[in-house]
């Protein structure tokens, strides 16, 4: 009872802490009258850059252990696969989408995680799993459909951009399931980034941010902004996923997509945005569907 009660307090803090980083995104590329600060891989190398800097005392701890057991390759392809590639897709689908939109689309994860395990993993996955997948992503298309903020640009890029990283997501959770089961979640986090520090580095100098530090004068703002996304909204909040998926199944830690959006409503709605009955209905959609994920199994047999 206790690791349920802590799988789903790390489940919705995370959920709190991802759901801003859309927000936190788009203040470190643009400033308020809407003009450019940092590129979008700009601000991708530097939030893995400084999240790789700041876990880089405790990635050292773990250096013996990671050398005895010889895993640096599936390290650095859930370093690839769960941070860098996802961090350029997404800061890249900010330039042409919606953080809301960017939301429904994240909760493809899930799916991905559920095919990946099942072709590659040969996971076993219930019939109540597989409905609370689909269940939860009705939901998060409801909710971000009935919202203000969903319109697209009309270019199918950046929403394939975000697709593709949910399925490198699906990939990355499952490889620290079923591949670093031997390592704690404060060594996966801190030995996956210390993987990305050198190509982190390249990107940083490669796309000019130093001359972007220096000439534009909205730089010194925005770096607040993309340092917090990096220590807490990258750093912390990978922490606490591989905390999750410890004590859970990479299919429930998924589900953390499904209560993305549900965040950038609520704190739409702190900041006197209009909230509706129907968005109030697709949030319950949505928490009927993570509840089959985690309980329905539970149900099935008690029926």
């Amino acid at each position: 009872m206790i690791k349920e009660l802590k799988s789903w307090g790390l489940l919705l803090l995370l959920a709190v802490i991802w759901g801003s980083s859309f927000i936190l995104m788009k203040k470190g590329m643009f400033n308020e009258n809407g003009d450019a600060i940092f590129s979008a891989p700009q601000v991708a190398s530097l939030r893995i850059l400084i999240a790789a800097i700041v876990l880089l005392p405790f990635a050292i701890r773990s250096l013996r252990k990671l050398m005895v057991r010889k895993d640096f390759t599936v390290l650095l392809v859930v370093g690839l696969s769960g941070n860098l590639l996802p961090a350029f897709l997404f800061t890249y689908a900010q330039t042409g989408i919606s953080s809301g939109l960017s939301g429904m689309l994240n909760s493809f994860t899930p799916v991905f995680t559920l095919l990946i395990g099942l072709i590659i993993f040969k996971v076993k996955v219930s019939n109540a799993q597989i409905i609370g997948s689909f269940i939860g992503m009705i939901g998060i298309v409801l909710l971000v459909l009935l919202g203000k903020n969903s319109a697209i640009s009309g270019d199918l890029k950046p929403i394939l951009a975000v697709i593709c990283a949910t399925f490198l997501y699906g990939l990355s959770l499952n490889l620290i399931k079923y591949k670093l089961s031997a390592f704690k979640p404060i060594e996966i986090t801190a030995l996956s980034f210390t993987t990305l520090l050198i190509p982190s580095l390249i990107g940083f100098f490669y796309f000019g941010t130093p001359d972007t530090i220096l000439l534009n004068p909205y730089a010194p703002h925005a770096l607040i902004f993309i340092s917090i996304l990096a220590i807490i909204g990258t750093a912390m909040a990978v922490f606490l996923f591989n905390g999750i998926l410890k004590i859970s199944s990479a299919l429930f830690a998924s589900s953390v997509t499904y209560f993305i959006p549900i965040v950038a409503v609520i704190i739409g709605f702190l900041m006197k945005e209009k909230i509706t009955s129907n968005q109030i209905m697709a949030m319950i959609i949505v928490l009927l569907g993570v509840l089959l994920i985690h309980h329905g199994d539970k149900f099935v047999k008690r029926t």
